[in-house]
């Protein structure tokens, strides 16, 4: 058999043919790594809530602030009164996002009632964090009490020039303005409304509806008195505030009997408020 010829530098062709085939090969692997770095990080999840859990208000409210609260549950025969002091509970599906109490007792000169939620807000949409859309809850709340809504940024809301007249500037049941009515008291507040109360007992003393200050990160209260009735008269302090993305309302009420004068609003917001604070220094232990 003849022999192929050999030519020398075929080999060394060959060879640097295959090797600048396997570098073009490398080099688009690392064009591609090089896109892909381009594509930058995945955007961070919005922060969660401060609080995971909730506590039981039922046994949160200290005896003598009950006997405070309740003062006709003294006059009831002793497994009634233990049950008065006791509450109901709420029913709630997750005691870790919602919790409640209620307590009540009766006299016959007057009725006194006391309701405490609690609501853990979370957030399932991942670019809104909790305590954004517990604010989002929170300023529902505001604007269904006739309230100036908070800012979005739940920044101190800036007090409303007093009217010449010093009594609110939109009778009750009208549309909500777009800034505070009426000057509140500074001490307590830093703008009012006058929300579905509007009675003279309170407008322009400073327990009308309010925004408050120093309760929580944001808060309101709201103090309506129902028309009078056969039945009495019937006032309802509510005081709602936020702290992270848990939302607290105590509402305390109390209905007077008979010809009955209506039941004090200083008293009760006083009371209410005090119940308030105390959730909300349990909240920073």
């Amino acid at each position: 058999m003849q022999r192929q010829a050999y030519v020398p530098g075929l080999t060394a062709l060959a060879t640097a043919l295959a090797l600048g085939l396997t570098g073009c090969s490398a080099g688009t692997g690392t064009d591609t790594a090089a896109i892909d770095s381009k594509a930058g990080p995945t955007a961070p999840a919005a922060a969660p809530g401060r609080y995971r859990t909730l506590f039981e208000p039922c046994r949160s409210v200290p005896q003598p602030t009950l006997r405070d609260l309740l003062p006709g549950a003294a006059q009831l025969p002793d497994e009634e009164r233990d049950r008065a002091y006791r509450g109901s509970a709420a029913v709630t599906y997750d005691t870790d996002r919602r919790v409640g109490c209620s307590w009540k007792a009766d006299t016959p000169d007057a009725s006194h009632r006391l309701l405490v939620d609690i609501e853990r807000v979370v957030s399932f949409d991942g670019a809104v964090s909790d305590d954004d859309r517990a604010q989002e809850v929170f300023a529902r709340k505001q604007v269904a009490a006739e309230l100036p809504a908070p800012p979005r940024t739940a920044a101190p809301v800036t007090p409303a020039t007093p009217s010449t007249s010093g009594t609110p500037t939109r009778p009750s049941g009208s549309a909500t303005p777009s800034n505070p009515a009426a000057p509140s008291n500074p001490a307590t507040a830093t703008a009012t409304g006058t929300g579905a109360a509007g009675t003279p007992d309170t407008a322009a003393t400073g327990l009308e509806p309010r925004v408050l200050e120093g309760l929580g990160q944001v808060a309101f209260l709201d103090d309506v008195l129902a028309s009078p009735g056969t039945s009495g008269r019937h006032r309802t302090v509510s005081v709602v505030f936020r702290t992270s993305n848990v939302i607290v309302t105590v509402e305390y009420a109390e209905q007077t009997n008979g010809s009955a004068e209506a039941p004090d609003s200083r008293e009760l917001q006083e009371k209410a408020l005090n119940l308030a604070r105390l959730f909300a220094e349990r909240l920073e232990e």
